[in-house]
């Protein structure tokens, strides 16, 4: 569904410490090009309980909504998928976190209008009926066709300065997991009558069409499940591979003709569009428990670019947090997720992954370091926000301006 309120151009200033990182897009250098800030942020606005996030946003004074609001103020993305967002039926959470939250200045930073939204339902919490687990016992969060305690826990929003083309969008939260060509399947896990409904998206894959002047822009996102809490048989780590496969299949010319959306439709991604690959993705290139390769489906693509984006913040948390940090093959100025320092340590885990249409003119991760004021935004464990990183890339979009 699209969700509108007022549309209020806001202009900020923004403070010298975070300038460098959330500078608003400069003009377009070329005539017909506009600049466009993307960005994925999974802010932890999941709660215990179905309708507790609803209560919290209500208040106006909820702390952690206040301080990831702010970071989204301080970034001032154009557009910014959010996970880990509860799903309320009729969007009523994302209107809450917008009116009381993005709308209203937080610590110091300039309110934030997002005249559009975009939420679905999620595969999270929604029973499946068949003991998924192999526990013995049917029900409970494992045996839901994504993890969730409820319907909708972990649920995603889009929220857009832009018109969304809501009567465009497709989404594929039905697409069934043994209908992708080679997928990973664990082998003899599931029975014949659990293959029949056992989704692929842990929460759901969507393609959110955005109108930027005369171009229109397809945000791609999903959220895979992370590649954990399962047992020798790797089920959420193949599972996770093949979410991410997903994207790298509906965007490669010709690899997509096997995928239909919730409404019967089959192909991929019309060549030729331009489209920003978003989410956690739960896979970091080197370290961590992926399967290996599943990120660089999309980082490898030919068709998309990755920007690389980096921040002083994370080199500086590694070096201080150690443990299992130290152990690591990738660089950590790299990383978006401040995870345990036993296992698996500080990850890439969040992607801005564009189009080669789309060129990359700048990118971040909003993760001061301690000696920054912001840094009160990121913390330590227990984390005043969440412990992913907001990440943001700025693109030129031809024929991006009216």
């Amino acid at each position: 569904m699209r969700i509108s309120i007022r549309a209020v151009a806001v202009t900020a200033a923004l403070t010298t410490a975070a300038a460098a990182l959330a500078a608003a897009p400069a003009s377009a250098e070329r005539p017909g090009a506009a600049e466009l800030r993307v960005a994925t942020y999974n802010l932890s606005l999941n709660r215990a309980a179905e309708g507790e996030l609803e209560a919290d946003l209500s208040s106006g004074t909820d702390t952690q909504a206040q301080a990831v609001a702010e970071v989204i103020q301080r970034t001032r993305p154009d557009i910014v998928l959010l996970n880990e967002f509860d799903y309320v039926e009729g969007g009523v959470a994302a209107d809450l976190f917008r009116e009381h939250y993005l709308e209203v200045g937080q610590g110091g930073a300039d309110p934030i209008e997002y005249p559009y939204a975009y939420v679905a339902p999620s595969n999270t919490g929604i029973p499946s009926g068949f003991d998924l687990n192999n526990d013995g016992t049917v029900g409970g969060g494992d045996d839901a066709f994504g993890f969730g305690l409820f319907p909708g826990q972990y649920g995603m929003a889009v929220l857009s300065r832009y018109p969304i083309l809501e009567d465009d969008v497709r989404t594929f939260q039905h697409f069934l997991w043994k209908d992708m060509p080679g997928a990973l399947l664990p082998p003899g896990w599931f029975s014949p009558e659990e293959l029949a409904v056992v989704r692929l998206s842990s929460k759901s894959h969507w393609d959110v069409p955005v109108q930027v002047g005369r171009r229109v822009v397809h945000v791609l996102a999903s959220h895979p499940t992370p590649p954990t809490f399962d047992g020798p048989e790797d089920r959420n780590g193949r599972r996770n591979h093949d979410e991410i496969r997903f994207w790298a299949d509906y965007v490669g010319p010709g690899r997509g003709s096997y995928i239909y959306d919730d409404e019967g439709v089959r192909g991929g991604l019309k060549p030729g569009s331009a489209f920003v690959v978003l989410g956690d993705q739960n896979s970091d290139p080197v370290d961590g428990d992926s399967v290996p390769g599943a990120i660089q489906q999309l980082l490898d693509h030919p068709r998309i670019v990755d920007p690389l984006p980096t921040s002083e913040g994370a080199t500086e948390a590694a070096v201080l947090q150690g443990g299992a940090n130290a152990t690591h093959e990738g660089d950590p100025r790299y990383d978006t997720a401040d995870f345990a320092d036993t296992a698996p340590g500080n990850l890439r885990a969040d992607y801005v992954l564009p189009s080669r249409q789309l060129r990359p003119i700048g990118a971040g991760v909003f993760w001061p370091v301690r000696s920054d004021p912001l840094s009160r935004l990121t913390g330590e464990f227990p984390f005043p926000t969440s412990d992913h990183r907001l990440v943001w890339v700025d693109v030129r979009v031809p024929g991006g301006r009216s």
